[in-house]
């Protein structure tokens, strides 16, 4: 059982104590803690050049800054609104869970982990809906299915794991990034500071319910369970690079340049840079093969 798994980690019990104490240490009302200007301006970058889908292509080179400008952006609105697809995700998943036989213990956690997402998800989507009158749809495929099975907690989790750790990526570069205006700064800063919180506990999660499956699974198993994550992974970079950014930052033939981009050795590039930490703990811990 997984709760047996869970209970009888003296480490993780510590590590959720010392999570929950620290979620109320740092706790901020979002509500009060931003200051949204009328508006941003036009003429600077809205995402860190180095973070954005053309970065290192013959694309970007092409073009002039004014359009490097526009298209960083409609990547930042793509950017905050995958984040409100994707907590939303998260929340379903783990509002699902809470105070269920197998997660008695994480379960105090699971509340500060819900609230902070919630709240989350709203500064995000007033991000979007202030600075780019919209919240991008996630293009069709974006997402891998959990199949239904024994380890379907356990690829839930991973999932979480994977795509809090993508955005902690360019959570804590756009902290830092002096080049963008403080309030884009000001919603990174603040949502790494969650989310460091977030993906400890993520990762001590995804180890002990490994553990729990490796108990039973056949070596065709855990293959199927590493080539699953692996698609995830890379269906989560790749939903970064959305036609409608591209569409509407004034570029033609905007299904063409994704492709282009895709295929480019800078994404793979950027891939692997973005999951570089990640990928070395799912290797640790034997998740990837």
């Amino acid at each position: 059982m997984v709760s047996d798994v869970i209970e009888r980690d003296a480490r993780f019990q510590g590590i959720l104590e010392r999570l929950s104490a620290k979620s109320i240490d740092d706790y901020y009302n979002p509500y009060r803690i931003f200051e949204w200007p009328d508006r941003l301006p036009d003429e600077m970058w809205w995402t860190s050049p180095e973070l954005t889908t053309t970065h290192g292509t013959e694309l970007a080179a092409s073009l002039p800054p004014e359009q490097l400008y526009t298209l960083s952006r409609y990547e930042s609105v793509n950017f905050y609104s995958l984040n409100v697809h994707g907590i939303r995700e998260l929340l379903i998943e783990v509002v699902g869970r809470i105070h269920t036989a197998g997660f008695e213990a994480p379960s105090e956690f699971f509340h500060h982990f819900i609230g902070e997402e919630n709240e989350h998800m709203w500064f995000f989507a007033e991000f979007c809906l202030r600075y780019g009158k919209k919240i991008y749809r996630q293009p069709a495929g974006a997402g891998v299915t959990v199949p239904s099975s024994k380890v379907e907690s356990l690829l839930v989790f991973a999932r979480i794991m994977i795509f809090e750790e993508l955005v902690d990526h360019y959570n804590s570069t756009m902290a830092a990034d002096e080049r963008l205006h403080e309030t884009i700064r000001g919603i990174n800063r603040i949502h790494h500071q969650d989310e460091s919180r977030h993906i400890a506990f993520g990762r001590e999660l995804v180890h002990l319910l490994f553990e729990d499956v490796k108990r039973t699974a056949s070596e065709e198993e855990l293959e199927e369970i590493s080539a699953y994550l692996r698609r995830y992974m890379t269906h989560s970079f790749e939903s970064l690079y959305h036609p409608q950014v591209y569409r509407d930052a004034g570029f033609e033939r905007p299904h063409e340049i994704r492709r282009t981009l895709l295929d480019s050795p800078a994404r793979a590039l950027a891939e692997e840079r973005t999951f570089r930490k990640t990928s070395k703990y799912l290797k640790k811990v034997g998740l990837l093969r």
